[in-house]
């Protein structure tokens, strides 16, 4: 049962029931029939069913699902000697089985009809999903996939290609309706968006249908998907292409099985202008011994064949008549006529005729699944009659419901290949896909890959694809919008594939194209703004091995060997004047503090731990103050000694002056500060996480949770400097000689200025505060070794040892009292007898005139 004619004529004017007129022969349903008969034949000749012949009926449907039901009762009819009953367990029709639709819109309706006697409905092209349902359609099977299967092939195909915005054109018939809504549902699983959806009738003469394809094709044209599904009949896509190459329309074109391996579209004039065409089709396989049955056709003996007579006929009779400008009205229509043979009016007798023709103007390939269902039944029909290799000696004239439970359970082997019938009554052999390539003038049809529906994989053989339609033979491209490169996402706009692409944030990140959303990084790892991978934050901190740690700490070790040099004049030229004045003991303790300040450099080193950050604190917290609290004690003597006071509150003050105590109180005081530190909020590793925009982990200490311990400790030490700037600088008017106070004052500068620069450094760029705090340290540090220690050394080395204590003390007494302002020295008192015994300054005064 197959549209050996592609349509009903004048189906708008039919009033009475009378028999269907049908026009428009189809080559290609005809060579299906052909290819049933000749397995049928082949089975026969081969004595597969020993005893038994196979015969048959051909009826055309004409693509017409009533003139399909008229045939069911035709071959019903064609042999009936007895009243049906309402129980049809029994009935035993000539008929077992019916092979067709080609259609699954006729195959829908005869499917219906034959569930009453349960007659199994066989077709090797009705693919739509609808008949999958058992429920309603118990009869039906077919030696193909369903289209459930087909529309997950072109969505897997599309996603592929990376097309996600695409047309989709289908007809109104059951097929398309229901391979449309098969491909919706495909289509979202594989994140492809349809940018337009367009409806055709499936009737091909309907008055308003050519109107209805100019807007489709306009439809096509505005809008920007480049790649366009057609699940429609070979006619409509004949009718659309045409105006699609009138138009110069090019686009990538997606065929259903429907059309996939159409040869006369391949034939169209301008088919190479119109784009690509891709396409899935049943698997088909080339069969020699049916091509040389074409190349010599005739009726089977005993039978006749009234369409290989209306074949012959417009292949090799001679007609004229129908080339001219008005050509009678039984002539063919100008699409058959090119069918027409060069020998056609040499030939005494067109049924006699034969030559290659089918062969070369169809692809015979097409008619394996049609071979597939003839041999289906015989080796169904070969268990039901329990056939051996001489006979079969179960029932003939069995009831159709016996063959087509067999049927489901078939299975059998063609050609090296198994098949079986699933649950659902369909074959699961998958599909081939083909592009249309280029031949001269015409397409011609290359397989370039297949698709497996066990496992939903498509098998692409890449090396045969070659693209028409794009400039180097490029993949086309169809998307909403452009690819979102790894390290962003797709922010969705109105439909999922169009979309914004937005870069990752921190600590986020894609791999791959195209990402919905941004993965978290793994612990442990991070990633910048826009980056595809993440990466283990990099450890910051003070190396041996980097050039700036490697400084301070040479310049931390530098002052300790100057400060050991120091050490070692100072020891040497202890009984020099330079010396003495100098205090060695006092220096001594002062280079000792020095020392631990430099050394506390070294834990500023390495990577940190709470013992580090601990220790390098309070080394610089006790050296320093010891060393600050020396100078204080010499800025105090030099007060004391040069500044005038009455004899009262000079003898107060000089009680006071007792330079071990001074020291080591001022000292204890910084270790108390120091401990309270350590006990209420001691420093600690920081953990304060690394900023968002940074790939570095600085690992450094924390000064404690408030910083108030560290506050207190160089507010302290700051207090001490301050208070022996302000001793220094009153006496600053003391003799040249005796110039410690100038060394007092810039030293403590020194130290104040860098310290109150570091506050600001130190708050506002906490990453780097070790490298910081250890220059303020260094720059503290040597501001003191070069203002205290080495002019002393100078003077030691190379300067005159004549001067004392006593004899600077003197001059400057001289000088005094030979000033000639006599209020000036009114209260100035004179100094009798100066003596230095442990460290300490005596001092004795009269009292004032």
């Amino acid at each position: 049962m197959l549209p050996c004619h592609r349509k009903v004529s004048a189906l708008n004017d039919r009033i009475r029931p009378d028999n269907f007129k049908c026009s428009n022969f189809d080559l290609l349903a005809f060579m299906k029939s052909l290819a049933a008969i000749h397995v049928i034949e082949e089975i026969n000749a081969a004595g597969f069913l020993p005893g038994v012949h196979l015969g048959y009926m051909v009826c055309d449907t004409c693509s017409y699902a009533s003139k399909a039901l008229q045939n069911v009762e035709h071959m019903f009819a064609f042999n009936a000697t007895e009243n049906l009953q309402c129980n049809h367990a029994e009935f035993r029709p000539k008929v077992k089985i019916i092979l067709g639709a080609m259609y699954s819109e006729v195959s829908i309706s005869v499917a219906k009809l034959l569930n009453v006697y349960m007659v199994p409905l066989l077709s090797a092209t009705s693919s739509s999903p609808v008949l999958s349902d058992k429920l309603r359609f118990p009869v039906f099977l077919r030696t193909i996939p369903s289209d459930t299967h087909q529309t997950k092939a072109v969505a897997k195909l599309m996603a592929h290609y990376g097309w996600d915005w695409v047309g989709v054109v289908y007809a109104d018939d059951e097929y398309g309706k229901a391979a449309f809504q098969s491909f919706v549902k495909d289509a979202g699983e594989n994140h492809v968006c349809l940018a337009y959806q367009e409806v055709l009738s499936h009737h091909s003469d309907y008055e308003g249908n050519m109107q209805r394809i100019k807007q489709v094709a306009q439809q096509i044209r505005s809008s920007n998907a480049q790649v366009v599904l057609l699940i429609l009949k070979v006619e409509l896509v004949d009718l659309l292409f045409k105006e699609m190459i009138q138009t110069k329309t090019s686009r990538t074109w997606i065929a259903s099985d429907g059309w996939s391996r159409s040869r006369s579209l391949g034939h169209l004039d301008g088919i190479n202008t119109i784009g690509d065409i891709l396409g899935f089709s049943f698997v088909a396989v080339k069969s020699e011994s049916f091509d040389n049955y074409l190349k010599n056709l005739k009726p089977t003996p005993g039978g006749y064949n009234h369409f290989i007579e209306e074949y012959k006929n417009l292949r090799f009779n001679c007609s004229t008549e129908c080339f001219s400008a008005n050509p009678p009205s039984y002539c063919p229509t100008p699409d058959l006529l090119t069918m027409k043979s060069d020998k056609a009016c040499h030939a005494m007798d067109p049924q006699e005729q034969n030559d290659d023709f089918l062969t070369e103007a169809l692809d015979t390939s097409e008619a394996f699944s049609d071979r597939l269902a003839v041999w289906a039944t015989a080796n169904a029909l070969k268990t039901l009659m329990k056939c051996n290799s001489s006979s079969c000696l179960g029932e003939i004239n069995f009831p159709p419901w016996k063959l087509l439970k067999e049927l489901k359970m078939v299975n059998f082997t063609y050609e090296g290949q198994t098949y079986f019938f699933d649950k659902k009554g369909n074959f699961v052999n998958g599909y081939d896909l083909i592009m249309w390539t280029q031949d001269g003038e015409h397409r011609k049809l290359h397989r370039i890959g297949r698709y497996h529906a066990l496992d939903e994989q498509i098998e692409l053989h890449e090396e045969n694809v070659a693209w028409l339609s794009t400039v180097n033979a490029t993949t086309p491209q169809s998307r909403c919008s452009e690819s979102c490169p790894p390290g962003s996402f797709k922010k969705i706009l109105n439909v999922s594939c169009c979309y914004n692409c937005t870069l990752c944030t921190e600590g986020t990140y894609s791999d791959a194209p195209d990402r919905i959303a941004c993965k978290k990084c793994p612990n442990g790892t991070w990633s910048l703004k826009g980056w595809s991978r993440c990466k283990p934050r990099t450890e910051s901190y003070l190396q041996w091995s980097d050039t700036h740690p490697i400084a301070m700490v040479t310049a931390a070790v530098f002052g300790i060997v100057v400060l050991i040099a120091t050490l070692i004049i100072f020891l040497v030229y202890r009984d020099s004047p330079p010396m003495k004045r100098a205090e060695v003991r006092l220096s001594c303790v002062m280079m000792f503090g020095l020392a631990v300040s430099f050394s506390s450099v070294i834990c500023f080193m390495d990577k940190p731990n709470v013992h580090l950050c601990r220790a390098r604190q309070v080394m610089y917290a006790m050296g320093f103050t010891l060393c600050v609290s020396c100078i204080l004690v010499k800025a105090l003597r030099t007060f004391l000694a040069f500044l005038p006071f009455g004899q009262l509150r000079y003898r107060r003050l000089h009680r006071l002056y007792k330079p071990p105590a001074i020291i080591i109180v001022i000292t204890i005081l910084q270790g108390i500060i120091c401990l309270l530190w350590l006990i209420f909020d001691s420093p600690q590793i920081d953990n304060t996480p690394p900023s968002l925009q940074s790939m570095k982990k600085v690992i450094q200490c924390c000064q404690g949770s408030t910083y108030i311990g560290f506050g207190i400790m160089l507010s302290y030490i700051a207090l001490l400097a301050f208070i022996s700037f302000l001793l220094a600088f009153k006496g600053r008017k003391v003799p040249q000689e005796f110039s410690e106070t100038g060394y007092i004052i810039f030293s403590m500068l020194i130290y104040l200025f860098v310290w109150i620069c570091f506050i600001p450094v130190y708050i506002t760029n906490r990453e780097q505060s070790a490298p910081v705090q250890v220059s303020v340290i260094l720059v503290s540090c040597y501001g003191i070794l070069f203002c205290h220690f080495l002019p002393k050394c100078h003077e030691a080395l190379w300067g005159s040892n004549t001067d004392t204590l006593e004899m600077i003390i003197r001059r400057a007494t001289a000088r005094e009292n030979s000033d000639p302002d006599p209020e000036r020295h009114t209260d100035i008192p004179r100094i009798n007898t100066i003596s230095h015994n442990n460290s300490e300054l005596s001092v004795s005064r009269p009292s004032s005139q």
